[in-house]
């Protein structure tokens, strides 16, 4: 399992607008083949800052949500109210403790 975490940072007025499309376009993520999660986090002290954490079985499935019509739209539509360069990570979780 591979997971994939992306941190994203907006303006004050984009924040909705991100929230009603991260909404609007989440349960076509989760259901993309290969997509065993997905879930959004705001950051406590800054929350105009957000992270997704989606869950992938492959790399190869994760590469072909990145190349379909559904990441274009998602991304192209949410990149356009980023206040800071986004960051991503693609990394194995070695541990996990319930």
């Amino acid at each position: 399992m591979l997971i994939r975490l992306v941190k994203m940072s907006f303006n004050d007025h984009d924040v909705a607008d991100f929230l009603k499309m991260f909404d609007d376009s989440k349960e076509k993520i989760r259901r993309f083949d290969g997509c065993n999660g997905l879930e959004l986090y705001r950051d406590k002290d800054n929350p105009n800052q957000f992270f997704t954490y989606s869950y992938w079985v492959s790399e190869g499935h994760l590469e072909a949500y990145r190349r379909s019509e559904l990441f274009r739209k998602v991304w192209g539509s949410t990149k356009i109210l980023f206040n800071d360069s986004p960051e991503a990570w693609s990394v194995d979780k070695i541990v996990s403790l319930p």
